[in-house]
């Protein structure tokens, strides 16, 4: 038996990564409901289903760990923050016809550039990379714990005090201006 017929290919998918691709592609169709969308509680909701796929992709890549902290952080805490302010800043809950710029031309050219961009900085990154497969699981809970804690211990706790200053801002701009009183 050949090597190439002793391991699958890519003209030979596997079931994990058939599904791969189907939630990725559920992944990407939720994510743009999110961006051309013109109700805001509507864009927050695909959002949930957006990061959510993003948790099953990485369930599928066998990182459990990251998956559930997509889940807890990114689905439970940062979503339900947008909707507190949506819900605090007294935002507009139905159609928002003033959210629409009437930019879309420019803004999906700036937006295919980003994404090539983004997509040949992480190719030319990882180009030459190798993954130890005798090693610990990259995506386990003890790696992942000894990666965070050791290089990006600032980086979480700056995005935690930029959380904390996000809701303190909405608490401060749905307060109602209140007359001045008089001394008493």
């Amino acid at each position: 038996m050949s090597l190439a017929a002793a391991q699958p290919g890519f003209l030979s998918p596997s079931g994990v990564e058939i599904a791969f691709l189907l939630v990725g592609l559920v992944t990407l169709g939720a994510a743009l409901v999110t961006v051309t969308t013109r109700q805001l509680v509507h864009a927050a909701l695909w959002l949930v289903v957006t990061l959510g796929g993003i948790a099953v992709e990485y369930l599928l890549l066998t990182a459990e760990f990251i998956a559930w902290v997509q889940v807890l952080i990114y689905v439970g805490s940062v979503v339900v923050l947008l909707l507190f302010g949506l819900m605090l800043t007294k935002a507009p809950i139905g159609r928002s016809p003033d959210a629409d710029s009437g930019n879309r031309p420019v803004a999906l050219a700036v937006a295919l550039a980003a994404a090539a961009a983004l997509v040949w900085v992480v190719v030319d990154a990882f180009r030459t990379t190798w993954i130890d497969l005798d090693g610990p699981a990259q995506g386990s809970t003890k790696v992942t714990g000894e990666i965070l804690f050791r290089h990006w211990v600032l980086p979480f706790e700056a995005l935690s005090v930029l959380l904390l200053a996000a809701l303190v801002g909405a608490i401060v701009l749905s307060r109602k201006d209140r007359p001045e009183e008089g001394p008493r």
